[in-house]
Order: C-alpha cells, then sequence, then structure tokens
C-alpha cells in the first residue's frame, strides 16, 4: 500500500477514535505494519498537517495519538460552540428543546418519556450553548433537576416571553413531537428571513 494512502488511513482513523485516542500499537495492529514503520508515519503526518498549515493537529496525551484542532484556533471554535444554530444542533438536541420549550419545568426522565429514547447528550448540548437550564429540582424520589428554557433561547427565537411560543392547541395529539419541532424551528426561520431583509449583506 502507498505510503499517502497509509497516512490518510491513519488520519480516518485518529478521527473515528475521537477523544479516546489509539496508542501507536493500536495503529500497526489495525493496519498490520510494524510499530516502528507506524510510529515513522505518525512522524510524517504530523510534520505534513504542520507544513500546510491544516486546522488540526496530532498530538500526544497520555500515551494516546489525538487529532486535535490548533490552540491558535481557540476564540473561533468558542464562538461556535456558543453559537445556538440550528445547523449545530441534531434532531435529537432539537427533539428535546421542543420538549423542554412546551413542557417546562421538566426533568430529564420525562423528557425520554416522550421522546422514548436517552437525552443525556442532547441535554448536555442545549445547556452548553446556554438554550436551557436547570430550574429545580422536583419532588420525586432522587429530586431530580427541572429544566427550562434560558433568556438566551427566548432572545434568539425573537420572544418576549413563553407566552409567545407558537401555539400548540392544535395539535391532534396530546403529544406530538414533530409538530412541536416544526412550530418552535418555524419561528426560527422567520426571524433569521427578516433579519436578512434588513441586512441583505
Amino acid at each position: 500500500m502507498q505510503l499517502p494512502k497509509l497516512k490518510s488511513i491513519i488520519e480516518g482513523l485518529l478521527f473515528a477514535a475521537g477523544d479516546e485516542g489509539l496508542e501507536v500499537k493500536q495503529l500497526a495492529e489495525v493496519l498490520e505494519l510494524d510499530v516502528k514503520f507506524t510510529a515513522s508515519l505518525v512522524e510524517e503526518l504530523k510534520a505534513e498537517l504542520k507544513k500546510k498549515g491544516r486546522g488540526i493537529q496530532i498530538v500526544e496525551i497520555a500515551g494516546a495519538l489525538q487529532l486535535t484542532t490548533l490552540p491558535a484556533h481557540a476564540p473561533y471554535l468558542e464562538r461556535l460552540a456558543s453559537s445556538p444554530t440550528r445547523a449545530a444542533l441534531s434532531q435529537a438536541a432539537l427533539e428535546t428543546l421542543s420538549i423542554v420549550a412546551y413542557k417546562q419545568p421538566i426533568t430529564r426522565v420525562e423528557i425520554e418519556e416522550i421522546r422514548g429514547v436517552k437525552c443525556d447528550r442532547a441535554l448536555q448540548t442545549l445547556v452548553a450553548k446556554d438554550l436551557i437550564e436547570e430550574k429545580g429540582r422536583a419532588e420525586a424520589v432522587g429530586r431530580p433537576i427541572l429544566y427550562g428554557t434560558t433568556k438566551s433561547f427566548l432572545d434568539y427565537f425573537a420572544l418576549k416571553g413563553l407566552q409567545d411560543l407558537p401555539d400548540s392547541s392544535k395539535f391532534e395529539h396530546e403529544i406530538d413531537l414533530e409538530e412541536e419541532t416544526q412550530l418552535l424551528f418555524g419561528r426560527l426561520e422567520a426571524k433569521q428571513m427578516t433579519i436578512d431583509e434588513l441586512d441583505p449583506e
């Protein structure tokens, strides 16, 4: 196999491994190569990424190799992390946000009962983007956290208050998750169109 292809595979493997990373020995086993030769490929790939000015780098943390972004790009990554755009949210996060918006205050268990699947990661994403926050504890076994939307949520959707959420009384069923989500993000699209009209640039 040609060296460029091997290095491309290594890059892909490290990307797939994420925060856990991979040891050189693990890479060698997957590639069915000698450990020393694999290490040299990693070093070459490191140098190429740096020489080409790529936005990622290979670092070694606790013996594992990881693909990471560059420290110099941190301010831009922080802006991305704090920007609650629709594109940055998964379908799971969109559905979870919709449930919280219409049913708040609500616990994680109650959200999962509505969605039918776990929602830990979606909740973490929404909290990180300051779209939802803890609103206290429920009077139940274990005192579970109650979640509700934030002021940033209202600002982003151009809502004066929760009373301005799209009317959900027209739902055919008591819980229609798809309808809720479409209503909420129809509001976002309408707001975005207004902004574009005011500022075509």
